[in-house]
C-alpha cells in the first residue's frame, strides 16, 4: 500500500472519532459538575450553620444562615436552578446546636446529548454546636 492509496484516510478517521471525543468530553463535564456542586453545597451548609450558631435569637440566626449560604454558593460559582436553605434553630442556646440543610438543583441541560436528566438535586446538612460559654 502506497502513500497515494492512503490519501483521505486521516480525514475519515477524524470524522469517525470526533463525535466519540465530544461525547467523552461531555461525560467528563457531567461527572465533575455534580460532585463539585455537592462539595460546594456541603461547604455552604457548614458556613451557614456556623453563622447561625453565633446569634442569640432564632429569627436573626435563620436570616444569617440563609444569607451566608447564598453568598457562599455565589462566591464558589455554583448556579442553582432552585435553591433552598432550611434552618433548625430549635436548640439555639448555649450547649445546644443548630443545623442547616442546603439543597441545590444543578442544571445539566447543556449536557443533553448524553441523555442525562436536565437537573440533579444535591443537598447537604451543616451542624454546629452553640458555644457553651456565650452569654444569653
Amino acid at each position: 500500500m502506497t502513500i497515494r492509496d492512503q490519501r483521505g484516510s486521516a480525514t475519515a478517521e477524524v470524522a469517525i472519532l470526533a463525535p466519540a471525543l465530544v461525547l467523552m468530553l461531555l461525560l467528563v463535564l457531567a461527572a465533575g459538575r455534580v460532585p463539585r456542586a455537592r462539595l460546594e453545597v456541603y461547604g455552604a451548609a457548614a458556613e451557614a450553620a456556623r453563622a447561625a450558631s453565633v446569634r442569640q435569637e432564632p429569627g436573626p440566626a435563620a436570616g444569617d444562615a440563609r444569607a451566608v449560604a447564598d453568598a457562599a454558593l455565589a462566591a464558589r460559582g455554583v448556579t442553582c436552578r432552585d435553591r433552598s436553605v432550611d434552618v433548625d434553630t430549635g436548640a439555639l442556646s448555649p450547649g445546644g446546636s443548630v443545623s442547616v440543610t442546603v439543597a441545590c438543583t444543578v442544571d445539566l441541560s447543556d449536557l443533553g446529548l448524553l441523555g442525562l436528566p436536565a437537573t440533579r438535586r444535591v443537598a447537604a446538612e451543616g451542624f454546629e454546636v452553640v458555644d457553651t460559654h456565650r452569654s444569653e
